[in-house]
């Protein structure tokens, strides 16, 4: 059985800023577009006709239009991944939490503030399944007049990691509705659009890097996965990590990465080999027990310059694909930059403590009918809530006192206590209670929120985004959370700022954020693209 990623957390925010300098304007045609790949056609969205879309550049505290227009025959909405969109809710994408869909042959103008972030970001569709091929990146350059914290590389390149399904995706995800068991697995993974020569038919269009001996390149990583945690690394190459989710960090030398669906990794690549030919590859990490996956391998190549016979490349050196360490340590091993240009601002004194457990769960069919463990229909919850869709946006139900589309009853903690990661866990837990319901937050609280991995049904990681904010995360551990023990530990000094986190399998993610971007922030347990909890913030200004 596959179990879902938990994933995404939005902000609604309810004021307009009129900006008076001229804004740099984009349209993002979205249409369906012949692509071939694995020995077949198939027809997919996409953004001006290209997969991936096409890269934004940018500089920090702009402020830039973009014009989606949808020519396609399905719904949809664009997100701006890890940008605050300060008092700019409206654009922020998500459909049905800050919009309505977009529907085929209508357009929709998106204003998008660029405010504190540095770095690597992306946008990507949020409606169904259409991010797996409606996305691309954003790159983020520091403010005229600084620079990177870092000696400016000679070179900058994209790298994003995908997935590429042989069947029509919309059709895969109807199946996983109609069936309510798993989705059907992806045939291959893909590095900028491209599977790599182990696959069929691939090997002419795999992407190439060429590369001068001596020189820096700036790696811009993306996990576009749509459910699973990637390792990536280079051959006879180590990777020297400087950035996360448009935020810097301390630099560190790793032979891999590890990179949850969300997350953007700046590296650092030095030319330092002999001139040849060397393989960049990725692969999943699937810690659940006895799930099906993609165990294939996605491949480019590092091509240096110059005049010589290249050898046959090698693979890299990854970890093995159930290797919760690996994955971890390389997650706990990030920090802040922290320093007198990139300060750190950790919430010291907590207004609001959260606990939310975070759990892959399963409904009643009639005679058993789903492919779902035992005949049941697989769903998620948070704090045994599972969420179901309101009828209108939420932003549009709050900014116009629209009653009966939520409910304002979402629990602080879970509403019943036990071991959350024993082995054997009764049948009872797992069917949630379905709703809409949402917590309601002071403007300027600080907030500490644990997020609790459960092992009912199964225990999975679970990537969780913040839209709106970026947060700290201070804590993490394999296990329950021990609020007595395990703050003690806490990382208050340099703890990394991020939009996206995996919690482990069966442990415990710690994070805090200062609610001072007045609006609705909704935090989402995903399974495919199911929001399952909502947040509201009521600015008091």
């Amino acid at each position: 059985m596959k179990v879902f990623s938990l994933q995404v957390f939005s902000i609604i925010l309810f004021a307009r800023i009129l900006h008076c300098h001229a804004q740099a304007r984009y349209t993002f045609l979205v249409e369906e577009t012949q692509y071939t790949r694995l020995c077949s056609n198939n027809t997919i969205l996409t953004v001006n006709g290209q997969f991936p879309g096409p890269t934004l550049y940018v500089n920090k505290g702009e402020t830039i239009i973009v014009d989606v227009i949808n020519n396609a025959n399905y719904n949809i909405t664009i997100h701006w991944h890890g940008v605050s969109q300060p008092r700019n809710p409206w654009s922020d994408g998500p459909e049905y939490i800050t919009q309505c869909p977009i529907q085929p042959g209508a357009n929709f103008t998106q204003t998008i503030i660029f405010s504190v972030e540095e770095g690597t970001l992306w946008w990507h569709a949020h409606s169904e399944w259409a991010r797996a091929t409606v996305h691309g990146a954003i790159v983020i350059y520091p403010e005229n007049g600084t620079t990177y914290p870092f000696p400016k590389p000679d070179a900058e390149v994209p790298i994003i990691l995908g997935e590429w399904w042989k069947s029509n995706i919309y059709d895969v995800y109807d199946e996983f509705l109609q069936t309510g068991g798993d989705p059907n697995i992806s045939d291959a993974y893909m590095i900028n659009g491209q599977p790599g020569d182990l696959y069929p038919c691939s090997s002419p269009g795999t992407f190439t890097l060429n590369v001068d001996y001596g020189w820096t390149y700036l790696l811009r990583i993306i996990n576009a996965a749509m459910q699973d945690i990637l390792f990536f690394a280079v051959a006879n190459h180590s990777l020297t990590v400087v950035g996360s989710d448009a935020s810097y960090t301390k630099p560190f030398t790793s032979d891999y990465i590890t990179i949850s669906p969300g997350q953007t990794i700046d590296v650092l690549l030095y030319t330092n080999q002999t001139s040849d030919y060397y393989y960049m590859a990725a692969k999943a990490y699937a810690s659940t027990f006895n799930i099906t996956f993609d165990n294939t391998t996605t491949t480019a190549i590092i091509q240096y310059s110059g005049n010589y016979t290249p050898s046959t490349p090698s693979l890299p050196n990854l970890p093995l694909y159930n290797d919760t360490n690996a994955s971890v340590n390389f997650t706990g091993s990030l920090r802040s930059l922290a320093d007198d240009d990139h300060p750190v601002d950790v919430p010291i004194n907590i207004t609001n403590n959260l606990f939310f457990t975070i759990s892959v769960n399963a409904f009643l069919c009639p005679n058993n009918s789903c492919a779902g463990p035992n005949g049941t229909r697989l769903s998620s919850s948070v704090n045994n809530i599972s969420f179901v869709n309101p009828s209108i946006d939420i932003l549009e139900a709050y900014y116009n006192s629209i009653n009966g589309v939520f409910g304002t009853q979402f629990p602080d903690f879970p509403p019943l206590v036990f071991n959350y990661t024993a082995q054997y866990l009764p049948l009872d837990l797992q069917i949630p209670q379905p709703g809409t319901e949402v917590k309601v937050l002071d403007y300027n609280a600080t907030i500490e929120l644990v997020f609790q991995g459960t092992n009912v049904v199964a225990g999975a990681d679970h990537p969780m985004h913040l839209h709106g904010f970026s947060f700290y995360v201070v804590g993490w551990g394999l296990g329950n959370f021990d609020k007595d023990i395990d703050p003690l530990n806490y990382n208050l000094v340099d703890p990394p700022l991020l939009n996206t986190i995996a919690v482990p399998i069966n442990g415990w993610t710690a994070i805090r954020f200062k609610a001072n971007n007045p609006g609705t922030l909704f935090t989402s347990f995903v399974t495919i693209s199911v929001i399952i909890l909502t947040y509201v913030f009521r600015a008091r200004l």
